[in-house]
């Protein structure tokens, strides 16, 4: 079973922590962590982009010119997909590319990232975020005393307003909650920091 030693916010080692093997200490699986990660990117996408049809474009009620006799071309619309301000044929239209996968897949690809911080060593454990105001400072501190260089993700057990809105100005650093954790923020910032509260609440949730 991993063992992670345990901070407070000034940067002074409190305990060391012993995590479950099942949530902080798997194989890493890839081809999980990349389905997951594609169905995610999938399911943000908005799909509103949208072209008009023959019929949708305004104009081209009556025929350009007669049908024989002219020596140019039959022609029915002057909106007709050929012509120029004409609609568009087979363009894109509003659509959902939103898709399901499999609830084991997601915790699989979940438990295979924070195994990784562990084993890469970007995994940091505080024994709690205690801030009484919203105040940049205090997490840019907190940062500076873990030792904690690159992009940072802070994981917080449930909302906590001090915690994010501190923290939201911090430029690299971003914070979520275990109800919103996604394996493209794991993926994105480098390091891990994370509650012991949290600890508990991911071995909870995912073991």
């Amino acid at each position: 079973m991993p063992k992670v030693d345990v901070y407070d916010v000034e940067g002074n080692k409190v305990k060391t922590m012993t995590l479950k093997e099942e949530v902080f200490g798997i194989k890493p699986n890839e081809e999980v962590v990349h389905s997951v990660l594609l169905n995610y990117l999938a399911n943000q996408r908005q799909g509103t982009q949208s072209t008009k049809t023959r019929g949708e474009v305004r104009g081209g009620g009556r025929k350009p010119w007669k049908q024989k006799g002219t020596g140019r071309a039959r022609q029915g619309s002057i909106r007709a997909p050929q012509w120029i301000k004409g609609g568009i044929a087979l363009g894109p239209k509003p659509r959902s590319y939103k898709y399901r996968i499999n609830k084991k897949e997601k915790q699989l690809a979940i438990k295979s990232l924070l195994s990784e911080k562990v084993l890469e060593k970007n995994l940091v454990i505080v024994d709690k975020f205690d801030f009484s105001e919203i105040k940049t400072k205090q997490v840019v501190s907190a940062i500076n005393n873990l030792k904690v260089e690159g992009k940072t993700l802070i994981m917080i057990p449930e909302k906590d307003e001090n915690v994010q809105k501190s923290a939201r100005n911090v430029e690299g650093v971003r914070t979520i909650s275990v109800s919103t954790i996604n394996v493209f923020d794991l993926l994105k910032y480098k390091n891990l920091i994370v509650t012991v509260d949290t600890v508990k609440k991911l071995e909870e949730v995912y073991a």
